[in-house]
């Protein structure tokens, strides 16, 4: 199990709650004073949200299925690779792609709190950022898997990695059969985001 330590500091989350009265005063404040655009604010969101969601990570993925070359330079260096499509930016400074393949299947965690590759997934899903989710898919990858609907043949090996502030994954997700005559667009409208955190299968 791959299993990196986390060597920068992180604060338990509040309940999600608790956490959005926090930001939605918070942005009251800062758009009160002056100090943040709401116009800006929102706009922030919505590129995140609709406009990378989990889009630009597709592109990553149907890339490597049609490329071996870039295939290889995305497995030897994630973040040259992911720039070469002109996604770079804030949460995705170094990142490192594993591959699912016959035999072995990837899963993306961050256990102490929410770090996420932004610039090719979007947002995190909640799920992504609960106790449960953090604590659980260590423990019991298997067990957290096939909640998901991912249940996989006793021979396969489960590899759990731990993304921190200095290193996000990225999983390349198998190739679905019977797509080999699909272009590279209809290859990226069939990746999905949980796909490329590993917690489901295409």
């Amino acid at each position: 199990m791959a299993h990196d330590h986390h060597d920068h500091d992180h604060h338990e989350q509040d309940p999600p709650s608790d956490i959005a009265l926090r930001v939605k005063a918070l942005e009251s404040l800062l758009v009160e004073k002056g100090l943040v655009d709401p116009a800006a604010l929102d706009a922030i969101v919505d590129y995140y949200e609709n406009r990378v969601g989990p889009r630009n990570g597709a592109r990553v993925v149907a890339r490597a299925w049609t490329d071996p070359a870039y295939r290889e330079r995305l497995l030897k260096d994630a973040t040259s690779a992911v720039a070469e499509l002109d996604f770079s930016g804030r949460q995705g400074e170094h990142m490192v792609a594993v591959e699912n393949g016959p035999g072995v299947h990837n899963v993306v965690v961050c256990t102490l709190c929410s770090c996420y590759p932004w610039p090719v997934l979007g947002l995190p899903p909640v799920w992504y950022k609960s106790a449960p989710y953090r604590s659980r898919v260590v423990i019991d990858p298997r067990g957290v898997l096939a909640e998901f609907g991912t249940v996989l043949p006793e021979e396969t090996e489960v590899r759990v990695w731990d993304s921190t502030a200095e290193v996000r994954y990225l999983v390349i997700p198998e190739r679905p059969a019977g797509t080999e005559g699909m272009t590279e667009a209809e290859l990226a409208a069939r990746v999905t985001r949980d796909g490329m955190i590993g917690t489901t299968r295409l």
